[in-house]
């Protein structure tokens, strides 16, 4: 009898370009399961990712401005939904896999870690200089929360950034839309910040790419769009590509060096450090299920794992906890 899922398939093959990765032909599981008779596999991934703690925990980790107070910035959960807007739109109009995409989208920075790239610092100096973020989201997926994805989304995860390259066009969708998706809402951000005003962005980038931040993403969707159909690549255009890239040098020079938006992070790095160290002489103060694993790993590898796994306000509640005593006040502790 003929279910939900089989008809899904038969849409993949009649829609879906001949480059698309079509669900039934995924490279599966490590851990065979049951098939769901109303979704595909990557339908069923996506599901397992906006269900665990990580997805979560993004919610309270930190984009650009470190645990914002103010209710419009971006914090890292916002910044995974807007990429996955982003890559379902170009996988759409390049007829490939929107349910994959969206997948590794909403998984590509589960392991990331709390105020932002400042705790990825902290971990590769006290724990491994080669730790990132995109390894360690894969592992959150494999080993912390055990999911279970297939291959083709755990590949999409671990290559959404450095120098690996995806398996598949909708892995390689994701490496632009994270890169779309934070230049645009980085300069958004800091224009509410006030250490920007979209005069400040050069004018001849203004003229390629547009002068909102909307036109902006649109000129650069667009672009991939014309110069990925029906081809079995995703690039973008060369003169957007290159306007692209020089917008990101500016906002690396304008934004991600300001002392406005990375005047705390220093203190946050002080932080982590104090608390990678605490945990690492004291493993007997983790959490159950953190002790668990010390069963099988390093000790290193198991505080760095709770490490990335906190949110910015844990992290400065914790810390506060651990080492900042508390007032007396009349046989209160306050």
């Amino acid at each position: 009898m003929s279910t939900i899922r089989d008809m899904l398939h038969q849409r993949e093959r009649e829609t879906l370009s001949e480059y698309a990765v079509f669900s039934e032909d995924s490279q599966g599981r490590d851990f065979p399961v049951s098939p769901d008779d109303v979704r595909t596999d990557f339908q069923r991934d996506r599901d397992r990712i906006i269900h665990s703690k990580a997805f979560r925990r993004l919610m309270h980790k930190t984009q650009v401005f470190l645990s914002p107070e103010a209710d419009h910035y971006r914090t890292r959960l916002t910044h995974t939904l807007e990429v996955t807007q982003i890559a379902r739109t170009i996988a759409r109009s390049l007829r490939l896999n929107e349910d994959l995409c969206e997948a590794i989208g909403l998984g590509h920075d589960l392991g990331h870690t709390p105020f932002g790239h400042a705790g990825e610092r902290v971990l590769q100096r006290c724990y491994d200089e080669n730790f990132a973020h995109y390894k360690q989201s894969l592992r959150v997926v494999e080993k912390l929360e055990n999911l279970n994805l297939t291959w083709e989304v755990r590949n999409g995860i671990v290559t959404h950034t450095g120098e690996e390259v995806a398996s598949t066009l909708e892995g390689k969708i994701i490496k632009f839309a994270d890169r779309i998706a934070y230049i645009n809402h980085d300069i958004d951000d800091a224009c509410r910040a006030g250490i920007l005003q979209d005069d400040d962005i050069p004018l001849d980038l203004r003229r390629k790419l547009g002068a909102s931040h909307g036109a902006r993403i649109d000129t650069m969707v667009r672009s991939i769009i014309r110069a990925s159909e029906g081809k079995p690549e995703i690039i973008m255009e060369d003169d957007v590509y290159k306007a692209t890239m020089s917008l990101r040098e500016f906002l690396f020079e304008m934004v991600y060096k300001s002392p406005i938006a990375k005047g705390q992070e220093g203190k946050a790095e002080c932080m982590l450090e104090q608390l990678y160290t605490y945990f690492l002489e004291h493993t007997e103060a983790l959490p159950g299920e953190y002790k668990w694993m010390l069963r099988d790993e390093e000790p290193g590898r198991i505080v760095c794992d709770y490490i990335s796994g906190m949110t910015d306000r844990y992290a400065i509640n914790l810390y506060r906890s651990l080492f900042i005593p508390e007032v007396w006040s009349g046989g209160v502790l306050r």
